[in-house]
């Protein structure tokens, strides 16, 4: 990853950088020395830019990722850090709530990473997308989650092709991390206290391995799990 600006850390958006692996992802860049940038509802911690954003509007994700971008001067990375999910039957989990889902962890992943492309296309930036390991294995309960989840992983791929040589491209497969994703769930969908689940520090460690790659090589795809979780095949 090279930097847009002669002297400066590589630029790096990323979107629900406020809270869990997006916020472990804002503190590896800026630690590496590069400059994060967040789009979230929820103020990152001091001394990062960013932008208050919805992102299930996706227009508004598109217009924040090019203030964003456009106050930096450019942009290296996109890391799509931003994740929702309510788990339930299908039935059971209304239509707005589902709605949101897919338009948070899929739809926004598109609008932010299309807004940010002609940036990235003048520094031959890099893109990491985060999937889940629910985007590869189906579950009851999650028809929502793994509606987008699978989607980002297609929608990853086919990017990956249409960028070759231009952006480099990568798909993040996360398993579970011990995070606030689970805290708002009904109690049966939240992780025993058991559960293996890993640091989103090393997760984000795994982010920056794909970020840092030479130029012409691309890191595809990683699949980054706690080594007893069961959610991955």
């Amino acid at each position: 990853m090279t930097a847009t600006r002669s002297g400066a850390g590589p630029t790096v958006l990323v979107s629900g950088g406020s809270s869990g692996l997006g916020a472990a992802v804002v503190a590896a860049v800026a630690a590496s020395g590069g400059r994060p940038l967040v789009l979230d509802r929820q103020p990152p911690v001091d001394g990062v830019s960013w932008t208050e954003c919805d992102l299930a509007d996706t227009r508004a994700a598109e217009v924040a990722t090019q203030h964003l971008a456009e106050q930096a001067g450019g942009l290296d990375a996109v890391v799509t850090a931003a994740g929702t999910d309510v788990p339930g039957r299908l039935a059971d989990v209304p239509g707005e709530t589902w709605d949101r889902i897919v338009a948070v962890d899929l739809l926004a992943t598109a609008a932010v990473i299309r807004a940010a492309l002609p940036f990235l296309l003048t520094s031959r930036g890099r893109i990491v997308t985060v999937a889940s390991t629910l985007g590869v294995k189906a579950v009851s309960d999650a028809t929502a989650y793994c509606a987008a989840k699978f989607g980002v992983v297609g929608f990853t791929r086919a990017l990956a092709a249409e960028l070759a040589g231009q952006v480099g491209v990568t798909l993040l497969i996360p398993g579970g991390m011990r995070t606030a994703f689970f805290d708002e769930r009904d109690p049966q969908y939240r992780p025993g206290p058991d559960a293996i689940l890993n640091d989103p520090v090393d997760t984000a460690a795994a982010v920056m391995f794909a970020l840092n790659q030479p130029p012409g090589c691309a890191v595809r795809e990683l699949v980054v799990c706690a080594e007893q979780e069961t959610s991955y095949p």
